[in-house]
């Protein structure tokens, strides 16, 4: 097991854990969900679309049901492991770099009667503190782009997955025709080198022995969140102050706006993957 945590994943960590962040990410990105939504239109508010994107990952699964161990890498505040463990009788596993979040996380299932099936566990998911062959699905929303060496995230997936496994998730990623060097103002703010793209997942889950079940590219749901959020960010701004700095409040602006464009210029890329390790 990888036991040393990427540069990427320190700063994910740090970012997370601060009260501008979090205090953000609650109040406007989501909610108990903060991770791209999936929106019926333009109109549509955040919270039911990022639980939308819960309902139709769980929907892609095979054969969950309450005797299946799911591990939910990059897990926020558990909205997900909730929808799961309450939906399926499933046990969740949630693995998360922010303690702040995983706080919350643990207050909300005691809050659901869900903390005999839900397990708040401080980590990353380049070293996850899981045992080999253990987990019959891995579960990630938005998560892997902060890992400074997916390739290892890949790898810790493979390790922990029973043979026959699933590996169900949504990233950020570039496109996979994207020009060298258009990314980087978004690749800066977030303190990465590189986005991963469909073709680098395909290419790195086969050369692992997963084999595809499904991808749904669905590009536009992350140009219409970036933008909703964005113009939820300006509408809420007065009472955003209270929780969250105005430098991180118009800082979150630009940068949600460089998504928006990067996505309208193609660069930039968006779905569900679903895999099945062999057995």
């Amino acid at each position: 097991m990888a036991t040393s945590k990427s540069n990427a994943v320190a700063q994910a960590e740090a970012y997370y854990d601060s009260p501008d962040a979090d205090s953000f990410y609650f109040t406007i990105w989501g909610g108990e969900d903060i991770h791209i939504g999936m929106y019926k239109d333009d109109n549509e508010p955040i919270v039911p679309a990022s639980h939308r994107n819960d309902e139709t990952l769980a929907s892609m699964l095979k054969g969950v049901d309450e005797n299946t161990t799911v591990l939910d890498i990059g897990a926020g505040y558990g909205g997900a492991a909730r929808h799961l463990a309450k939906s399926y009788g499933c046990k969740v596993i949630c693995v998360n770099i922010s303690e702040t979040q995983n706080k919350l996380n643990r207050e909300l299932n005691k809050k659901a009667g869900l903390d005999d099936k839900v397990e708040v566990l401080h980590g990353d998911f380049e070293a996850i503190p899981a045992d080999d062959n253990s987990i019959d699905i891995v579960w990630s929303q938005d998560a892997i782009l902060h890992s400074g060496n997916r390739p290892r995230v890949l790898d810790e997936v493979k390790r922990v997955l029973k043979p026959g496994g699933q590996f169900i998730f949504t990233d950020p990623m570039q496109s996979d025709d994207c020009p060298e060097g258009v990314l980087q103002p978004i690749l800066d703010r977030i303190h990465l080198e590189t986005l991963g793209s469909f073709g680098f997942y395909d290419k790195e889950l086969t050369a692992r022995g997963f084999e595809k079940l499904d991808v749904k590219e669905m590009t536009h749901q992350l140009r219409r969140h970036y933008w909703r959020v964005g113009e939820e960010l300006k509408a809420n701004y007065e009472r955003l102050t209270k929780g969250s700095s105005t430098t991180y409040l118009d800082n979150m602006i630009k940068g949600l706006g460089r998504w928006v464009d990067g996505a309208d210029k193609g660069y930039l890329a968006w779905g569900v993957m679903h895999y099945r390790l062999a057995k």
